[in-house]
């Protein structure tokens, strides 16, 4: 079937559902345009602050996009382009989009407090304590697979003649690797990233203390894109896996104390050029391959391969691909910066629930890439090697397939366009990290604050929450391949979604609305992610992975946990639930 179908269904889809289903929920929670939000009502220039929308959704796009849009669907192509694409659009405009939303209209509603302190107040000190335990562990997790995967992806070779040049056709710089000629494609990403982090504080600097005017920003940031590439064909840089691991370790335990205006905000602003810059092409380069007569040569369906490497459809396809159908790490950002930027409550949906749309076509782009960009057996071979010593790299299989649809539709030279997509993940997997790290020490000191009466003085400070971040994030990385710790976080984050979903299902239930629309998306991801957590268990006890064996079974706990508090929040009277928050 022609890929504009594919597309355009999608793209139709996304569009009638922020049009009624959006609407819809907004008169059901009593959205208000004249409610005063947190930015307004608080103002204290720091972290209140009422901004323009367009400004606050590309931060906040930026911010819940990064990679896993993009590995997530990589990864779930094994079980066929179709089941992962159904998955998409559904779990997007009826989950996802939905939870982003709530999340973030009880957010401002509450006066711009994170989603852990509205569960303080809807669930009580239980719902506040296993949502910091679940933050935690799905933060481990998820800097522990992105780790993984950057380091395998800036040391990525391909052979020349997969390209489709030979030795002195192309800029790509070689080396010979059993007797073939690879291109050290990950050698000019990893230069890249290195120069635009460099160059991040000047242009943070400029930005927020000489107040350089916006369209030159947007010119610097656009320069710095550009020369980080070029320098990095004439000078890529090649360490090993676990040599990238160690500095990159190292760099986030430092960048997670720095200001953020320093490194994360401007970096954010350059990366997001790239990701704009990518989807655009990717969406340009389908209409014109889809006008031209291309179609899906990936198999439709591919159960088979999928169970074997993966496990049964349900649950395993639904949390493989979190990000792109439903991400509760989209509730740390709704919580921790957005809602205390919008300047009008209608912004919680324009933002919150278009965004996510947003994200899920991204997801769509990316599974239509790989479905015309790169042969099947090629896809296998790079995202599920079965040699020995090989390590999966969706990075590499993603850029791969983005170079060769760019080539196809728009006759971008194949190398180069394999490293634009390279760069499209990357920037905001550091970036990702980075953001996480910072995060994750916050929550240890919470988490201290309720395992000790007085926490001692060591576990209050930087330099130990920041590490044992670090610690942990590296020591899952080292021991576990990157596919082993992907389905693993994908149920963590999505738990943590189906906890959020619940805390404005209470949310709704106290204010005496209805509430059903999230309730429903929530015990579904529970049940799901449930599921997924036995398959795991099983493989991982298979294995003796003892690692993951402890941290599936404590997700299973807390899972638990979570039925039993919700069971008895909606079994009370309304009367009750509203007293007692």
């Amino acid at each position: 079937m022609n890929v504009l179908v594919f597309l355009l269904v999608a793209v139709a889809a996304f569009i009638l559902a922020s049009r009624f289903y959006a609407r819809y929920i907004a008169r059901t929670i009593g959205e208000d345009p004249n409610h005063p939000t947190p930015a307004q009502s608080i103002n204290d220039g720091r972290d209140y602050v009422p901004t323009k929308s367009y400004v606050v959704f590309a931060h906040h796009f930026s911010s819940i996009a990064g990679a896993g849009p993009i590995l997530g669907p990589t990864i779930a192509m094994l079980y066929g382009f179709m089941p992962a694409w159904l998955w998409i659009i559904l779990g997007g405009i009826f989950i996802g989009a939905v939870h982003d939303f709530t999340v973030l209209f009880t957010s401002m509603r509450e006066g711009g407090k994170s989603m852990a302190a509205v569960a303080r107040k809807t669930l009580g000190k239980t719902g506040f304590n296993l949502f910091i335990m679940f933050t935690i562990l799905m933060i481990v997790l998820v800097t522990s697979a992105f780790l993984s995967a950057t380091a395998i992806s800036l040391t990525s070779l391909w052979p020349l003649k997969n390209i489709g040049v030979t030795e002195g056709q192309t800029f790509l710089k070689t080396v010979v690797k059993d007797g073939v000629v690879m291109g050290r494609i990950g050698g000019i990403a990893s230069m890249s990233v290195i120069i635009i982090t460099l160059c991040s504080p000047l242009l943070g600097w400029l930005i927020y203390k000489k107040g350089l005017k916006p369209w030159l920003a947007h010119t610097f940031a656009l320069l710095i894109c550009v020369v980080s590439v070029l320098v990095g064909i004439q000078f890529p840089i090649t360490f090993s896996p676990g040599v990238w691991m160690i500095i990159i370790s190292i760099y986030v335990l430092f960048a997670a104390g720095w200001p953020v205006w320093m490194v994360l905000q401007p970096r954010d602003f350059i990366n997001v050029h790239i990701l704009y810059s990518g989807m655009a092409l990717m969406i340009v380069s389908v209409l014109i391959s889809g006008f031209g007569g291309m179609t899906i040569s990936a198999p439709y369906f591919n159960l088979a391969d999928g169970v074997k490497h993966l496990g049964l459809l349900w649950p395993m396809m639904f949390i493989t691909i979190a990000c792109g159908a439903i991400s509760g790490f989209h509730s740390l950002v709704a919580g921790g910066t957005t809602g205390k930027q919008l300047s009008n409550e209608c912004g919680a949906r324009n933002i919150g629930y278009n965004a996510m749309l947003l994200e899920s076509a991204l997801a769509v782009c990316v599974l239509i890439a790989i479905g015309v960009g790169l042969n099947f057996t090629d896809y296998k071979a790079i995202v599920w090697p079965t040699e020995p010593g090989v390590k999966s790299n969706p990075i590499l299989g993603f850029s791969l397939a983005a170079g060769h649809l760019f080539n196809q539709g728009l006759g971008i030279p194949l190398a180069l366009g394999t490293v634009f997509g390279i760069l499209l993940v990357e920037g905001f997997v550091v970036t990702t990290l980075d953001t996480a790290i910072r995060l994750n020490r916050y929550l240890f000191e919470e988490l201290w604050a309720i395992v000790f009466k007085e926490p001692p003085s060591i576990v209050k400070s930087y330099w130990f929450n920041s590490g044992l971040s670090v610690l942990l994030m590296w020591v899952l990385a080292y021991s576990n391949a990157f596919s082993t710790l992907w389905p693993i976080f994908g149920t963590a984050n999505q738990l943590l979604a189906a906890l959020g979903l619940i805390a404005v299902s209470a949310w709704l239930l106290m204010k005496g609305r209805k509430y059903m629309f999230a309730l429903i998306p929530a015990v579904f991801m529970i049940v799901t992610t449930m599921a997924s957590l036995v398959i795991l268990l099983k493989n991982y006890i298979s294995q003796s992975n003892y690692i993951l064996i402890v941290t599936d079974v404590l997700l299973f706990c807390l899972a638990i946990a979570v039925i039993i508090l919700a069971v008895k929040t909606f079994l009370r009277p309304v009367t009750e639930v509203a007293e007692s928050t």
